[in-house]
Formats: C-alpha cells, structure tokens, sequence
C-alpha cells in the first residue's frame, strides 16, 4: 500500500500543481460557481471521457489524463465551495485556496487509504472504463442529492461522492500512467 500513496501523491501534484496555475492566470473566479455548476462541469469530463474511451476517432487533440485531472481539481473547488459557500466575487488568494486545496486532499488521502485497507486494493484489477462508469454513477448521484435540495434518507452526501470521484480518477490516472 506504501506505492499506493506514492502513487496517489504524485497524480495529485500534477493536479496540484495546474490548480495553483491557473489561479494565477485565473484568481479564485471559480469561487462564484454554485455547486450544480461545478457538478455539471465534472459531467461534461466524465462524459469526454467515456467517449474518448468508447470512440475510435478524435477531433479535439487532448486525452484522458488531462480530463482526469479536470475531474479531480473541479471535485476538489466543489469541497471548498461546500464548506465556504458561494461568493458573489472572487475572494480567495492562490495561497488560501491551495490551503484549501490541501486540506481537502488530506481527509480525501485519508479516505482512500482507510478504503484501500479494507476492500484490498481492488481498484488494481479495475479497468479504467470501470472507473469512469462510477465516477458518472457518483455524478447522477449527486444530481439527485441537489435536486433533492441536498437531503438524503440513508445515503452518504454529496461530500462523500466527491471524493469518492476524486479517489476514482486518481485510480485511473494511475492506471494510465503505469501504460
């Protein structure tokens, strides 16, 4: 389990690390996102994904990872903004936000680690399309808790699918990277 966190840290600087850039290039501008939004953004990555996945011919010259990584970073903006709600401006510096960011990854880390203990590091023997089919399960999920207007009966919330999501496309990043 030791290469898994390894593993796990290294996807995640890569994702890091453009989070941090683009909120130079960009600020906090996504702090304005109400979660539907941020949800719907995630979508529309899972959803290039499957068809990466399912197509044999592409028009848009980019590939999983970098969608993979959109996934992560846009699950990770959707925890701050349940934490901190939305704003009407940006408000957050690069250095609050990447706090933010690393205290987000660290209970997500923790998650996936307690996880990984008890189902055995079964993700190994899943296919990446798999993944891709639980994080779009996740997304329907956390639909229907927002439609729901965030009640659950039984179910984790919409935390929980986040960061699930993100533990998914870590997975799969992983995956990919040992190609």
């Amino acid at each position: 389990m030791q290469d898994t966190s390894k593993q796990y840290d290294a996807v995640i600087e890569t994702c890091r690390s453009l989070f941090i850039k683009k909120m130079s290039d960009y600020g906090s501008a996504w702090r304005i996102l109400r979660l539907p939004s941020l949800t719907d953004q995630i979508f529309i990555k899972a959803q290039r994904i499957r068809s990466l996945q399912q197509n044999e011919v592409r028009k848009v010259d980019e590939d999983e990872v970098s969608e993979f990584i959109g996934i992560i970073n846009y699950c990770i903006m959707a925890l701050i903004q349940l934490e901190k709600g939305v704003v009407e401006q940006p408000d957050l510096s690069t250095d609050e936000a990447t706090q933010l960011y690393d205290d987000k990854i660290t209970l997500t880390k923790q998650l996936m680690l307690d996880k990984n203990h008890d189902y055995g590091e079964a993700w190994r023997d899943m296919r990446v399309s798999s993944l891709t089919d639980l994080i779009l399960q996740k997304l329907l999920r956390v639909k229907q808790i927002e439609d729901n207007k965030g009640k659950t009966l039984v179910s984790e919330g919409i935390d929980a699918n986040y960061q699930d999501m993100i533990n998914y496309a870590v997975f799969a990043m992983i995956h990919l990277n040992n190609e």
